[in-house]
C-alpha cells in the first residue's frame, strides 16, 4: 500500500540494521552542518526575517536551492527558516511584471540582485509543493504567508501564461502535458518530471487545473520509461518529448548524456514509488541502473552516455549521484538479504550511509541531494 493511503513511510536505514538513535544522530548532524555550521553551511540569514541558500560553486542563490531549502524545512518542522527563505524568494526572485510575470528569476546574487530574468521550472514545482505542505503542517498565515494561495498562484501561472492575451509562455507543454526545460523550449529535462508532486497538485491546485495535473502525472511516468535506457537505466540531462537524448548543441553545452541534472531522476522515481506506487513501467528503472553500476563504488566517479559508454570526464557531483541512487532504493520492495534486488539496493544504501557531507566549494548540489536522501531513507520525507 502506498504511503499516501497508509500514512506509513519506510525507514530503509532500519531495514539495513541501523538503530533509531544512529539515524536520528546522523540526520541532526547533517542538518546542523547544512544550515548552521559557520564553515560549511549552505543556508544564511539575511537581516531580521529573510534567508537564502547559496550555490557555493557559483556564489549565487538559485530557485533550485531556495525551493529545496523550503522543502527540507517543512519536512524538518523548521518554520522560521522556511519563512525566511520564502520571504527572500518573494522579495528578490519573484517577477511581477514583463514576460515572466508570476515566475521567479532562477539566479540572483546574494544581495538580491537578479542575474537573469528567466525562470527554471524545477524551482516553481518545489516552491508550490513546499508551500502546500507548509499550509497543511502549520496553517496559512497572511500576505505572502498564505501558503496555499501562493502555491495555487504559482501553478496557475505555470499552466496558463500565454492564454487570453497573457504575456509569456507556460512551463508545461499544454498539448503533451510534459514539463519544459524552460518556458517555450522544445525539449524537457527528465529530472524535472515529478509525478508524485502532480498527483498532489491534482488534489490541491485551482479546480480548473486539477485534471491537467492528474494527466501530467501519468504522462511523466510513461515518459520516464522512454527516457531511461532499456538496458542501463541511465537517462539524459535533457531529452526530446519522445524520451530520446537531446542532441542539439546549446550555447552552454551539449546535454544528451547521463550527467549532473540526470541524477535526480532516480531519487524522484524512488519517492514516487514510496508515496503512490503507481507503476507505468518506471518503478524498476532504478534497480536496472544499480545493476549497471554493479558493486564497484568507483563506477560513480565517471560520466557516461545513456547506453553506458564511459566518457573521458569525471562526474562533478559524485556524492549527489550516490545519494540519488541510494534514495531510489525506495522503489525496491523490502525483503530479506536473499532477495538479490534488495541485496543490491542495500549495498548502495550502506555506501551512502558511510559517506559524510561534501566539503569545499562544490558542496551545494551534492549536499542538497544528500539531505533529501537522508530524509527519504529514514521515512521523514512525507506528504503533509
Amino acid at each position: 500500500m502506498s504511503a499516501f493511503d497508509s500514512k506509513t513511510y519506510r525507514n530503509v536505514f532500519k531495514e539495513i540494521g541501523k538503530t533509531d538513535k544512529e539515524i536520528e544522530d546522523k540526520i541532526k548532524k547533517a542538518v546542523d552542518v547544512f544550515f548552521y555550521d559557520e564553515q560549511e553551511r549552505i543556508y544564511h540569514e539575511a537581516g531580521d526575517d529573510m534567508g537564502y541558500l547559496t550555490d557555493t560553486g557559483n556564489n549565487d542563490a538559485r530557485t533550485e536551492g531556495m525551493s529545496y531549502g523550503m522543502m527540507m524545512c517543512v519536512q524538518l518542522d523548521m518554520k522560521e527558516e522556511f519563512d525566511r527563505i520564502w520571504k527572500w524568494s518573494k522579495t528578490y526572485m519573484f517577477m511581477d511584471e514583463g514576460e515572466n510575470e508570476g515566475y521567479f528569476a532562477w539566479s540572483c546574487q546574494t544581495d538580491g540582485t537578479k542575474n537573469a530574468m528567466g525562470p527554471a521550472p524545477d524551482g516553481e514545482e518545489f516552491y508550490a509543493m513546499a508551500l502546500f505542505f507548509a499550509s497543511h503542517r502549520w496553517g496559512d498565515g497572511e500576505g505572502i504567508f498564505e501558503y496555499s494561495k501562493e502555491a495555487r498562484s504559482i501553478l496557475s501561472a505555470c499552466i496558463h501564461k500565454g492564454e487570453n492575451g497573457r504575456a509569456g509562455c507556460p512551463m508545461w507543454n499544454r498539448d503533451n502535458k510534459q514539463i519544459l526545460f524552460v518556458p517555450g523550449s522544445p525539449h524537457t529535462d527528465p529530472s524535472y518530471h515529478l509525478p508524485h508532486f502532480y498527483e498532489l497538485f491534482a488534489l490541491w491546485a485551482n479546480d480548473e487545473d486539477k485534471e491537467f495535473f492528474k494527466e501530467a502525472a501519468s504522462v511523466s511516468r510513461k515518459f520516464l520509461v522512454t527516457a531511461c535506457h532499456k538496458e542501463t537505466g541511465l537517462n539524459p540531462e535533457y531529452a526530446n518529448f519522445d524520451g530520446s537524448p537531446m542532441d542539439k548543441q546549446l550555447p552552454w553545452g551539449q546535454f544528451g548524456d547521463f550527467f549532473s541534472d540526470a541524477y535526480r531522476t532516480y531519487a524522484n522515481i524512488g519517492l514516487d514509488a514510496e508515496w503512490f506506487g503507481i507503476d507505468e513501467g518506471q518503478i524498476r528503472i532504478p534497480i536496472r541502473m544499480m545493476k549497471f553500476f554493479g558493486t564497484d563504488l568507483e563506477a560513480v566517479r565517471c560520466a557516461y552516455k545513456v547506453d553506458g559508454t564511459p566518457l573521458e570526464k569525471p562526474v562533478l557531483h559524485p556524492l549527489g549521484l550516490l545519494s540519488t541512487i541510494a534514495q531510489s532504493a525506495l522503489s525496491v520492495p523490502y525483503s530479506d538479504e536473499e532477495n538479490s534486488d534488495f541485496a543490491m539496493a542495500s549495498k548502495w544504501v550502506n555506501w551512502f550511509w558511510n559517506q559524510p557531507l561534501r566539503r569545499g566549494v562544490r558542496r551545494y548540489y551534492d549536499n542538497c541531494l544528500y539531505i533529501f536522501a537522508l530524509l527519504a531513507l529514514s521515512g521523514n520525507y512525507r506528504i503533509w
